[in-house]
């Protein structure tokens, strides 16, 4: 494997890890085994640390391919809670209000989520990485500033639900880039007459990468510990010493 060349992994990511950690933990692993002391290596699309599933790693001058890579149909399968709201949309913070479900029924939700299929316009969580003059609206929300995030132009392919009772759901979402499942959370739960926020989220696909095709981060130290490593000549002027 030439990890300078460029290679492309494709990980599922743990629960609770960030994105930047997974990276960080290959990185550091591919840096050893080629006695480097810096190497190129990111991801193609963030997945929050209470999210698993697909996430594709790029190296070296495959970096430049990330753009292209994360521009890629999603898909996730995601469990949402009815009948409370979070400030974050999802479990990272406490349930801040509470709401009726007896209401909901199969057929009014199946209704519903037809709303949110074609074209929407969507605003994107408080609690995320987006930026207001230079600065992260999660950092804003964590210190209980007001954060006023405008609405994003997405499409939502596909929505179908996988599984019902009047306090949960779990839908299946086939989505563009841009998209906060978080956020979807939020709107459905709205939409329904009730609150909601996301419980559980993996995301299955990223364009024709299935999380049938990824390894786990163990997986990934292993092969980058045991692959055959072919050095470029031009890269010794930056290897260890030792």
């Amino acid at each position: 494997m030439n990890f300078v060349e460029g290679e492309i992994l494709y990980i599922d990511k743990p629960l609770e890890w960030t994105s930047f950690n997974a990276v960080k933990r290959l990185r550091s692993c591919m840096q050893r085994r080629m006695g480097l002391r810096k190497l190129k290596v990111g991801h193609a699309g963030t997945l929050d640390p209470l999210a698993t599933g697909v996430m594709i790693i790029c190296t070296g001058r495959a970096t430049k391919r990330i753009d292209e890579l994360q521009a890629g149909v999603k898909e996730y399968i995601a469990t949402i809670a009815l009948g409370a709201t979070t400030p974050s949309y999802d479990l990272e913070t406490q349930i801040d209000a509470t709401y009726p479900t007896e209401h909901i029924t199969r057929g009014l939700v199946e209704e519903t989520l037809t709303r949110f299929t074609g074209r929407i316009e969507q605003v994107p969580p408080s609690f995320s990485a987006c930026k207001i003059d230079g600065r992260r609206a999660y950092k804003m929300a964590r210190r209980g500033e007001e954060v006023e995030l405008k609405p994003k132009v997405l499409v939502i392919d596909e929505i179908e639900l996988l599984d019902y009772s009047q306090q949960s759901i779990t839908v299946r979402v086939v989505c563009s880039k841009g998209t906060y499942i978080r956020a979807l959370a939020r709107d459905i739960g709205a939409a329904l007459g009730s609150g909601g926020h996301l419980t559980a989220l993996r995301r299955t696909r990223v364009g024709d990468v299935t999380v049938d095709r990824c390894m786990t981060i163990d997986r990934a130290v292993e092969l980058i510990a045991n692959a055959e490593i072919e050095m470029p000549p031009d890269e010794a002027s930056v290897t260890n010493d030792n």
